[in-house]
């Protein structure tokens, strides 16, 4: 038998005290305020001490490189191209009007005209706004974070040795806190929801999912260091309704349900997703569908209508850009979910990269990486707010009145409002686009023969 040496003995008996005073304190000032929805105010003290460390590592960043002539970080814009709001027919006219002495309204085919076309696509190629919102935004400030500022350079040595003591606080001592806090939260959702699916349909079985799934996401929230603040909940979501909002993340999911009750939507998956699933649709009546069910259009809003008309179920939550969006816009919505002909409840989620890039670049990064540079970045610091419930208007189709809910959600959290659909962050554009400016342009001279005929 392997006998202990006196030193060997010390080190397990630390060891273990270690681990149970870690244990305890997760379980006070984490995992129990987390089931009960209080906070001790610590996640705040922490983001204000980041914020001063911050504004000092910028100044003294921002000193150095002005005396070793170093490019500064540049903000983000929207563009590089400065545009202004015109028509076809207008720019075309101006570049006639420019090069070609006939008559501006010539219904001719003009030569000039090829211009209008070149320059719209070179503009487009260096100025892409559909391709630069599936990158991470810039950030006009250094937080620390080697990912977040490639231009950095050695300044001064007590920037580098911050910049490696937050290394060692971030992968040392906030990463295994937060696995250990996930690991629980997930445990604590599959037990439970295993458990109470047990339990026969009534008032009862309700009300103990409803509070085992909030009690799970809370701790999977402080798993993030996520500090969360919550607009207008008068307007949160109510049973029969279909909750919309803008996607950044896969973790938009519990920062949602993490304050109210939800009815999700999605593809089934295997493996650990897989029997998140089953144990979560024991005990609440989540929509899965197979992969083979994703693409009949029917047969999912036959499923998700069926789901709204039972107005004790929980509502549905719905990303209806169908893929994440850098946080600086909001692309088109698809318009199933618009079809229904239930509530819309719209929320807006506002992500600030100054503390943790929250966008998940899904053709770049894997899950498992995804994840780990979430829980090794600071914190995941966003703004949410409930707008107020939205109907479809009598002479609106669903893509109209999936527009103006997705306006009224860019508005709300201060993105862009775009028209182009997600999709083309894998697929090419649609022959429809291309079609749309041909016949604008042919409009435009057809529209000339007309008028002069009836002249």
């Amino acid at each position: 038998m392997f006998l202990l040496l006196p030193f060997d003995s010390l080190v397990v008996n630390l060891l273990g005290i270690s681990i149970t005073v870690l244990f305890t304190l997760l379980l006070v000032f984490i995992i129990v305020p987390a089931i009960f929805g209080v906070s001790f105010g610590i996640r705040k003290v922490y983001m204000k001490t980041l914020l001063k460390i911050f504004q000092w590592a910028t100044l003294r960043i921002e000193r150095g490189a002005k005396e070793k002539n170093h490019p500064l970080y540049k903000p983000y814009v929207n563009g590089i191209i400065a545009k202004e709001p015109t028509s076809l027919e207008e720019e075309i006219k101006e570049i006639r009007r420019s090069g070609s002495g006939k008559a501006l309204d010539a219904p001719e085919f003009e030569l000039s005209d090829i211009f209008y076309f070149c320059r719209k696509g070179i503009e487009t190629i260096m100025d892409d706004e559909v391709t630069k919102r599936f990158s991470a935004e810039e950030l006009e400030s250094w937080n620390l974070l080697s990912r977040t500022n490639y231009n950095f350079h050695y300044i001064s040595l007590r920037l580098t040795v911050l910049w490696g003591l937050g290394v060692l606080i971030r992968y040392c001592f906030l990463l295994p806190l937060r696995i250990a806090l996930a690991f629980t939260g997930v445990s604590l959702l599959v037990t439970g929801t295993t458990v109470v699916g047990y339990l026969p349909n009534g008032r009862c079985k309700e009300f103990l999912s409803k509070h085992v799934h909030l009690m799970c996401y809370r701790i999977c929230v402080r798993a993030l260091t996520a500090i969360i603040t919550y607009h207008d909940r008068e307007n949160r979501p109510r049973n029969g309704g279909i909750c919309v909002a803008n996607h950044t993340s896969p973790i938009d999911v519990i920062i949602l349900a993490s304050d109210g009750y939800y009815a999700m939507v999605g593809q089934i998956h295997g493996g650990l997703m897989g029997v998140i699933q089953r144990a979560m649709v024991k005990a609440c009546p989540h929509v899965w569908f197979e992969r083979s069910e994703v693409k009949d259009r029917h047969l999912v809003a036959k499923r998700l209508t069926e789901h709204v008309q039972d107005k004790s179920k929980l509502p549905i939550l719905i990303f209806p850009e169908g893929t994440c969006i850098n946080n600086t816009s909001v692309m088109m919505f698809k318009k199933g979910s618009f079809e229904i002909g239930a509530t819309v409840y719209p929320v807006a989620i506002k992500y600030d990269p100054q503390f943790g890039d929250a966008f998940w670049n899904s053709s770049k990064y894997g899950m498992v990486t995804y994840l780990l540079r979430m829980m090794t970045s600071w914190a995941i610091v966003c703004s949410v707010w409930y707008l107020p419930p939205m109907t479809r208007q009598p002479e609106e189709d669903a893509v109209q009145f999936a527009n103006r809910v997705k306006s009224a959600i860019a508005r709300q959290g201060g993105l862009v409002d775009l028209l182009w659909d997600g999709g083309l962050k894998r697929e090419k554009v649609k022959d429809a686009f291309k079609e749309e400016q041909q016949k604008l342009y042919s409009k435009m001279i057809v529209g000339s023969h007309e008028d002069r005929s009836r002249s």
